[in-house]
């Protein structure tokens, strides 16, 4: 059992860095997008980023989740399949029976409330380091973005300390209650189809899913899941992204209210089109890393171990 886990750990690290590394460029247009002001559609978005901070303006940010998402999507697939275990030993006294619906449910609702506690600094500094370069008015309150050079956050480590130094242990964790809504209910979303939908793609007889059943499934399951979960994603980048400057946002409800108010209905679909989008090539290749690393580990453990 304490074999199995570990394998789910580091089959989970895998596939994490690989998704990171295929979807962070869009994760930075739909943050734009979400918590941003100015950039109107997508393409405009894309085009802005580019136009005002070349390439490069799509990664900002991106060392800090590729450090700890793999961690991160470690102890989700870790927690979700050790789970999903233990309620069929519990159920069936065999953590090796086709987990139920029922099943799936628990497990990806326990997972979805375990990552929030990793997940939520690191969306924090992430979402903090992509949207220090913009523009700040409230009132009259008018601040410029920070010159090129000279940014508010000098680096992960630096905006971590930064805002645990001025906020403490909340401002660390500020957006939590909108990420528990967010990922409770979208790790259901993510899991649930991913399993349906490999199963529905492996031919009859086949006793593990193909590579491209895998990469299919793992796409369709994200770009429903992150489709579904863009309206409470809106409220988590916005709370998350305000602090650079001043704090607009009392907590959850007020930044759904406060957001609401201002821009109506249409705010809470800001970045849908790319979060769906995104949804597909980050989690395909998240299931892909996932599912190729954790059968090569039993593959050499087999030959290890005749």
């Amino acid at each position: 059992m304490g074999n199995l886990q570990l394998q789910d750990f580091v089959a989970g690290l895998v596939g994490g860095v690989a998704s990171v590394v295929v979807g962070h460029p869009l994760d930075t247009v739909k943050t734009r997008l979400q918590a941003g002001q100015g950039y109107g559609n997508t393409l405009n978005c894309f085009l802005t980023v580019y136009r005002n901070e070349s390439a490069t303006g799509f990664f900002k940010g991106m060392s800090f989740p590729m450090a700890t998402t793999g961690i991160y999507s470690s102890v989700v697939f870790g927690v979700f399949s050790g789970t999903q275990r233990f309620l069929s030993q519990l159920r069936h006294g065999d953590p090796a029976v086709t987990p139920s619906l029922t099943d799936m449910t628990v497990a990806s609702s326990v997972a979805g409330f375990v990552s929030v506690a990793i997940g939520t600094p690191v969306d924090l500094v992430k979402i903090r380091l992509q949207m220090q370069t913009q523009p700040y008015s409230k009132g009259n309150v008018k601040l410029k973005p920070t010159a090129p050079g000279s940014p508010v956050y000098q680096g992960p480590i630096h905006c971590f300390w930064t805002i645990l130094q001025k906020e403490g242990i909340a401002g660390i964790y500020r957006g939590t209650v909108a990420m528990l809504l967010r990922d409770v209910p979208g790790y259901c979303v993510y899991f649930i189809p991913y399993a349906v939908f490999c199963d529905w793609a492996t031919p009859d007889g086949c006793v593990s899913p193909s590579p491209f059943s895998v990469w299919l499934a793992g796409g369709v399951a994200g770009a429903i899941s992150w489709g579904l979960c863009t309206p409470m994603d809106v409220v988590k980048s916005r709370l998350q992204a305000d602090g650079v400057y001043l704090n607009q946002y009392k907590g959850t409800l007020d930044c759904i209210l406060q957001s609401y108010q201002n821009e109506g209905l249409k705010v809470f679909f800001r970045g849908l089109t790319v979060n769906t989008v995104r949804g597909f090539p980050s989690s395909a290749a998240m299931f892909l890393g996932y599912e190729l690393s954790l059968k090569a580990m039993k593959r050499d453990q087999t030959e290890t171990n005749p």
